[in-house]
């Protein structure tokens, strides 16, 4: 792939007659950018984690038509890009006279108060700040023994950054930083973990996995109790000209499903990366002008929790393009390679980045190929959303080999007729392929050379459904603002019995409740109810119920210039 090295930074195009407006702005911001060096595109801007509110907000306020030059299919984004979507919503809410019970409303003022520091700095405000941004405690208490091996098995607590749970109590508390200061951007999240221990796997469970992934039986190990403190996202970033670089700790979600990308989301704990981002879009010159404006994300990391091989490397490319203001596609690449007793070098680095087949002479490693796609359906534009991700091992794209991916697909319904702060989302996610290389477990996120590739210390980089396996996920959410949400949801997954013996499966009926109390605190509950079954964990049925409560303290102490 060579995305990177054809993207360089270049002067706007103008897009299609429905972005106008924006786009000119933007051009008119990139001009006056390159004559001030405090401009928006030179200014540093640390990302919106991947768990925040803003998010699905921001998504809603899209889908609803508004702010829809955001590329929802590669997070995260930065805050000055969130401030800039949010412009760009405001300008098309007064310019058609929306009327004040709109749902669009409620989700602009709440993100409104949200960036107004860097709606500021968009107006020309300097970039020189230091902010507390919030301090957190959750208290996660589970009855009954749940699911804690998403590699194998199935997971009772999904997209959570990779924070252990088990059974008893189990608690975090942490706080979260930024700082910028012209062209540079630091952010800090720091937090204390508890879980409690859990005993070793059986001798007959640890020889099952062992067939399960092709290893030797790993050793009769007990999960100690966890009392420890994370940085869980921890990065310094350097803009210019709307290029970020950033160093540290970091996540990305590359996908448009709410229930976990196939290819990379927060359901691991982040990892050391260099990243490379363009992080506002740009439309390329000339014909390719054509390809509407587009993002694109490039990163070289280091994976921990592995054994065979250990510390292996990854580098993943992704772009995304939107040739209409309604449609947006999606292309990424991953490979993961070196590790063990392979050093990591130029020559390794540039087969597992650029290759597509076997050509460049050795194996450049354990490669996947991504697509994905999400469309606002004609005459119904802000009501139905259609979006579908994919994901193939070592072919370079799922559209070359449509039978060999995994494919998770969804649609997205933005208000009920009668209730339209009222949504559903519904997803499908499949990772069992009708091919006969996916058998045994060993085709999706699993390689022969890195028999536990696709993780990072014990949780799947993408998809909570893992190997071999065949989910449903529905949500439907009430909107009291863009911060205060009620949500019920339902999950389900079977995993295949030539994968894991005599198979499994995990149902689970949730609620979750985020309130905002005042505008500096928020309070979140969580209720789940999960019965699995999976005779080579134990027999019969069996049931865990988790809850959760998590106060959020949202100072916004800030020290600026």
């Amino acid at each position: 792939m060579v995305w990177v090295l054809l993207i360089a930074p270049c002067a706007a195009q103008q897009p299609s007659s429905k972005m106008q407006a924006p786009a000119k702005d933007a051009a008119r911001q990139h001009r006056a950018s390159l004559e001030n060096p405090r401009g928006p595109e030179h200014m540093g801007s640390s990302y919106v984690p991947l768990d925040s509110w803003v998010y699905t907000a921001l998504e809603r306020l899209a889908a609803l038509g508004y702010g829809q030059s955001a590329v929802l299919g590669l997070r995260p984004w930065t805050r000055l890009e969130c401030a800039r979507l949010l412009q760009e919503a405001a300008e098309s809410l007064e310019q058609e006279g929306v009327p004040g019970n709109h749902p669009a409303w409620p989700l602009y003022r709440s993100l409104k108060g949200e960036f107004a520091a860097e709606g500021r700095r968009l107006q020309g405000d300097r970039n020189l700040a230091w902010e507390l941004e919030s301090l957190y405690t959750r208290l996660l208490g589970i009855s009954g023994a749940p699911l804690a091996d998403s590699y194998h098995f199935g997971q009772t607590v999904i997209n959570d950054y990779g924070r252990p749970y088990q059974e008893g109590m189990n608690v975090i508390s942490g706080w979260t930083s930024h700082a910028e200061a012209g062209p540079v951007a630091f952010y800090v999240r720091g937090e204390y973990q508890h879980a409690p221990g859990a005993p070793a796997y059986s001798s007959n469970l640890r020889q099952a996995i062992s067939i399960m992934d092709g290893t030797d039986p790993l050793p009769a190990v007990a999960m100690p109790t966890r009392n420890q403190f994370r940085l869980l996202e921890t990065y310094v970033a350097f803009n210019f000209s709307n290029l970020q670089f950033s160093f540290g700790k970091q996540s990305a979600w590359w996908g448009p499903s709410q229930g976990g990308p196939l290819m990379y989301s927060n359901n691991a704990e982040p990892f050391y990366m260099l990243r490379l981002t363009r992080v506002a879009p740009q439309t390329l010159p000339s014909f390719l002008g054509r390809l509407g404006p587009m993002r694109w994300d490039f990163f070289l990391g280091r994976l921990e929790g592995h054994r065979f091989p250990a510390h292996p490397y990854v580098v993943a490319q992704k772009i995304s393009f939107k040739p209409t203001p309604n449609l947006e596609l999606g292309f990424s690449k991953t490979t993961i390679f070196a590790g063990g007793s392979v050093p990591i070098t130029w020559n390794g680095f540039y087969r597992a980045t650029f290759s597509v087949s076997g050509s460049l002479g050795e194996d450049p490693g354990d490669r996947r190929g991504g697509f994905d796609f999400s469309y606002r359906i004609p005459g119904l534009r802000n009501w139905l959303v259609l979006y579908s991700d994919s994901l193939v091992d070592d072919d370079p794209s799922p559209l070359a080999a449509p039978r060999r991916a995994a494919i998770n697909p969804g649609i997205y319904l933005t208000q009920i007729p009668g209730l339209r702060r009222l949504d559903l989302r519904v997803e499908a996610p499949y990772t069992d392929p009708p091919t006969g290389r996916s058998i045994g477990g060993k085709f999706i996120y699993w390689n022969g050379a890195y028999r536990d590739a696709h993780q990072d210390k014990g949780n799947l980089l993408g998809s909570w459904i893992g190997r071999e396996g065949r989910g449903l996920q529905v949500w439907s959410t009430y909107w009291i603002s863009g911060e205060s949400t009620l949500r019920l949801g339902y999950r389900t997954a079977h995993v295949s019995s030539d994968f894991v013996p005599n198979g499994g499966r995990l149902s689970n009926f949730s609620g979750r409740v985020e309130i905002a109390v005042r505008r500096d605190w928020l309070l979140s509950g969580w209720l789940q109810c999960e019965t699995w079954n999976y005779p080579v964990l134990a027999p019969g049925k069996r049931t865990d119920v988790a809850a959760s409560i998590q106060m959020t303290f949202r100072p916004h102490w800030r020290v600026r210039k």
